[in-house]
């Protein structure tokens, strides 16, 4: 396997060992400088020079794109993918896990464990998401900040309101969030590489520092995670788009609080509190997967004309539960169902005999008009009852 090694940093340790294993493995392995990418576009011919030159084909590249080169970053990923070439992470998932409330948007709707967060603009606003996420003290935190840089806690109504003035005046984007109290200064990095927890360990604040970020002075310790953190930190990465990622997670009373996902998780801390070679994980792992190049699947199957993708809801009371995916008929309409969604399990390519149930979501690629009938009439969906917690005192007297 020939791989390019996308960095702007190559004496770093992460992009060292990552070469260091991949040399070991009998790969051949270049560092290539990020920045140095020319984009060429022409009719049904991308293609990349690098430092004035016609790029050599590759095999895969492991993005290490820094956030502060994210938009140039992405866009060379995106340019091997359309040459096939394989990404350890694609651009899209890079791209999502940069924006921190991009990133909590579509963890949202999976069911994943976050913290509560909410994310204003007027000042008329701040004191109502404050109180939505329960109160001082909050977390505030920019959008874009890394190694706990931009994360600020304020203890009192009055000081988040400031800070979030003094921000926003400096024309920053910021998250309100819940202060998780319980955590404790403690958080989780899971290491995920494709569909694996390969490393782990917790992260303890010092002192006053409220933050655990080892650049912020942080203590590491291994830690075996339970299969509740591993399922979430993989399920996290996956939804991302990432095969490599760091998942972040606070201990929350009610399981994992997934802070973040990071598309570079650095290598140097989590290898030297456990032990593990993380790198050459991550490098077995692309040699594994090397021949499944990330491509846009929407965009190849929607192609076809009068083709496409849409997801079919089975609600409550539909004709279609409790039959199954033979007697639903969907493949004589010219509807083939490529995954099924039940709660947080997903079924790649269902077998015939599966019956179908409420609330099943079905991912399918067929013909447009035929599906039409079957997606029910947009409604607004009911809100989820919010259960409040009782004081320590509200029970009853026996």
């Amino acid at each position: 396997m020939k791989l390019g090694i996308l960095s702007c940093s190559p004496g770093c340790y992460s992009t060292r060992r990552l070469k260091e294993a991949a040399l070991d493995r009998g790969c051949k392995v270049k560092v290539l400088n990020t920045l140095r990418f020319g984009i060429d576009l022409a009719q049904g011919e991308p293609d990349l020079y690098y430092r004035g030159k016609h790029l050599s084909n590759y095999d895969a590249v492991l993005p290490r794109i820094g956030a502060s080169i994210t938009y140039f970053g992405t866009a060379v990923v995106r340019q091997f993918e359309q040459m096939d070439v394989f990404c350890a992470n694609s651009s899209n998932g890079i791209s999502n896990s940069r924006d921190k409330l991009r990133s909590l948007q579509i963890l949202s709707r999976h069911h994943i464990g976050i913290p509560e967060t909410t994310f204003v603009r007027d000042r008329s606003d701040v004191l109502p998401a404050i109180e939505r996420v329960g109160g001082a003290p909050v977390i505030i935190k920019l959008l874009e900040g890394t190694q706990g840089v931009g994360v600020i806690l304020a203890d009192s109504v009055k000081v988040a309101e400031a800070i979030i003035e003094t921000l926003q005046s400096a024309r920053q984007n910021v998250l309100v969030q819940k202060f998780v109290a319980e955590s404790k200064g403690r958080d989780i990095r899971a290491f995920v590489v494709g569909d694996q927890v390969v490393a782990s360990m917790r992260r303890v604040a010092q002192g006053s520092e409220f933050r655990s970020n080892v650049h912020r002075g942080g203590r590491t310790e291994p830690v075996e995670l339970d299969d509740t953190f591993r399922e979430t930190a993989v399920r996290c990465a996956q939804i991302m788009g990432l095969r490599v990622a760091g998942v972040d997670m606070l201990e929350g009373n009610d399981g994992p609080q997934v802070m973040e996902v990071n598309s570079s998780p650095g290598l140097e801390g989590i290898e030297t509190v456990t032990g593990l070679d993380v790198a050459g994980a991550i490098i077995d792992y692309m040699r594994a997967q090397v021949n499944f190049p990330e491509m846009d699947v929407r965009q190849r199957l929607t192609v076809s004309r009068g083709y496409g993708v849409a997801e079919l809801y089975i609600p409550e009371g539909s004709a279609y539960v409790g039959r199954t995916l033979e007697e639903s008929q969907l493949r004589e309409n010219d509807i083939n169902v490529l995954t099924l969604n039940r709660g947080t399990t997903v079924i790649p390519n269902p077998k015939a005999s599966r019956t179908l149930e409420p609330g099943d979501r079905l991912l399918c690629f067929g013909k447009l008009e035929a599906m039409r009938d079957l997606v029910p009439p947009r409604a607004r969906r009911a809100r989820r009852p919010r259960i409040r917690k009782l004081p320590p005192d509200a029970g009853e007297s026996v």
